[in-house]
């Protein structure tokens, strides 16, 4: 499951043949949700572009625009609703962090997790079109994995963050199958960090960089200040 994420510096990305001059003017975003426009690097005859899809990808055939927010790899070949986009349109979902909370008892808490060089990264994603009288809406799901032993005692999915080696291959409209599905595993542990933040998180409409702080949760509990 990743069902929050961040986006704080877009015009740190790098990715070969894109142009990124345009990511200067994006602002940053602590609190990225469903349903929101997120940013989504497509590739056609080997030129990448950059544009903004409804995050919760509405399948083509689809009676009506009900969105999936993540698609699990291991379906990624037999579900209807991601097979064609599987083979056909893929994506890569630009992040530098994302959310997760643990169960404690009656209590979820929200943890943040990033890369220990707090660079950005990209999540595989697979993106479709769905139109119906006159309404288009391009749409997108970021793919899960199993958890890295960072993440297995606090939820047992990840999103499929992809390594830099790896962007070209899911981009690449040949690629096969048996190659893509070596792409999906589990981000090394090794490479990410994690700390509990704030519930404040938990409302989509806060969207202000004190959601990514360090924070003891006794002392919030303390606080009485969710919200």
């Amino acid at each position: 499951m990743c069902g929050r994420f961040t986006l704080k510096r877009a015009d740190k990305l790098r990715l070969e043949r894109l142009e990124t001059a345009g990511l200067f003017n994006v602002p940053p975003r602590y609190n990225i949700a469903p349903t929101q426009k997120v940013l989504a690097v497509t590739e056609t005859n080997e030129t990448r572009v950059l544009s903004l899809l409804q995050w919760g990808l509405i399948p083509s055939w689809s009676r009506t625009p009900t969105g999936f927010i993540n698609a699990r790899a291991e379906t990624l070949e037999t579900k209807s609703s991601f097979k064609e986009s599987f083979e056909k349109r893929r994506c890569l979902i630009p992040a530098d962090g994302f959310y997760e909370w643990e169960k404690l008892g009656k209590v979820k808490q929200p943890h943040y997790f990033r890369l220990k060089s707090d660079e950005p990264f990209f999540f595989a994603g697979i993106w479709d079109e769905w139109r119906l009288d006159g309404v288009s809406i391009a749409s997108c799901a970021i793919v899960t994995t199993g958890p890295n032993g960072l993440l297995e005692n606090i939820h047992d999915r990840m999103p499929a963050i992809l390594a830099a080696d790896a962007l070209d291959t899911w981009l690449r409209r040949s690629a096969k199958p048996d190659e893509l599905r070596e792409l999906l595993g589990p981000y090394p542990e090794a490479e990410i960090e994690s700390y509990p933040v704030s519930e404040r998180v938990n409302a989509a409409q806060v969207d202000d960089a004190s959601l990514v702080e360090r924070i003891d949760p006794k002392d919030e509990v303390r606080s009485g200040m969710l919200f």
